[in-house]
């Protein structure tokens, strides 16, 4: 298999998941399509509900593991589309499409190089993951699968970076709050208005600052993006409800930003979840330093992903530019997959951990 072989097969596979709709808790349709190309490649796989892998002959549980891993489910099309999301059309080098840049390009592209060193000698054994829910952190995605792999000593995640290293990842917390009051006529004064208890909360959120910066995430955010309150204009309101996203560096445990809000808010606190951490990779690592020696310059990523969910090294690393995400008119450039395919050959072919 030549490189030109290898980004042809990437292509129309890629298509056919453009073609195929697969928004997060309903991926069944392309991860049939993925077994089948699977199969197709004479690879021995597993499947656990939407989530399929595959890993390379002859496995040795005496050396380290790399996992190879991207995600088949996509977000819903916004509005905004001028094109069919899901009619992929190729126009000289971009191929159009909802998923094609998040995360189709690095799961056809990783498959690839999967298929192209799994029958080369090895220092390593070799894990391919194709992982469901991804966009939502669901339960049935790769939370349901991780058990079931050996062990793993270092991921690299496909996710659009522009094959650059992404290093450092931001955490996620989502925060729902509720002020109380009590309902009341608006024209008497009566009550108390929930949407003034919950006001000094605001401010506070709006104002404070961690004082820890990190040097590659920069600091833990804060931002209240949902309000809801009230029924009608004459009726004080008797509950104000909130909601806080909450992106965490490497020097905050969610756990612990939650429990220092508890106590500087009057609001009812509940945190959604606390397993979305903040994620990275030293840059002594041997891949990163692979990475650096042809090139390319380590970053912290913003945006989360399922390395959140991986409590092994990892970083993220693939074809696409994560501005395109979740955007209208979608879109991956054939030499972008191309060059991925390359480059994690380069990257992996020999690699010593």
């Amino acid at each position: 298999m030549n490189k030109d072989q290898l980004t042809n097969d990437a292509i129309q596979l890629l298509c056919r998941l453009v073609a195929t709709p697969s928004v997060s808790r309903d991926e069944a349709a392309a991860a049939d399509i993925m077994e089948e190309a699977m199969a197709q490649y004479g690879l021995h796989y597993k499947r656990e509900g939407n989530n399929l892998w595959t890993i390379a002959p002859n496995y040795d549980p005496h050396k380290p593991t790399i996992l190879l891993n991207a995600h088949i489910d996509t977000v819903k099309p916004v509005s905004s589309w001028k094109r069919n999301p899901y009619e992929p059309t190729i126009e000289n080098d971009v191929l159009y499409g909802l998923g094609s840049n998040d995360c189709g390009g690095g799961l056809v592209s990783l498959l690839q190089v999967f298929r192209y060193l799994s029958g080369n000698p090895r220092t390593y054994n070799l894990l391919y993951l194709a992982s469901a829910e991804e966009e939502v952190s669901g339960i049935n995605g790769i939370r349901r699968v991780l058990p079931l792999l050996p062990k793993i000593d270092v991921a690299v995640v496909g996710e659009p970076t522009g094959m650059q290293p992404a290093v450092a990842e931001k955490g996620l917390m989502v925060v729902d709050a509720e002020a109380k009051g009590v309902s009341g006529h608006a024209a008497r004064g009566e009550g108390v208005n929930a949407i003034y208890e919950a006001l000094d909360d605001l401010l506070w959120l709006r104002g404070y600052r961690f004082g820890k910066v990190s040097e590659l995430l920069g600091p833990t955010v804060m931002n209240v993006t949902i309000v809801n309150s009230g029924t009608q204009h004459n009726v004080i309101p008797d509950k104000c409800t909130f909601t806080i996203d909450v992106r965490t560096n490497e020097h905050y445990r969610n756990e612990d930003v939650f429990n220092f809000l508890q106590q500087h808010l009057k609001s009812k606190l509940k945190a959604r979840s606390f397993h979305l951490s903040s994620s990275g990779i030293s840059l002594d690592h041997p891949l990163v330093r692979r990475c650096m020696a042809m090139g390319k310059r380590p970053f912290g990523s913003p945006t989360l992903s399922d390395q959140a969910l991986m409590r092994f090294p990892s970083f993220k690393l693939g074809p696409g530019q994560s501005a395109r995400s979740h955007s209208a008119d979608e879109y991956i450039c054939i030499s972008e997959i191309s060059d991925a395919i390359s480059t994690y050959i380069q990257l992996l072919e020999g690699a010593e951990l």
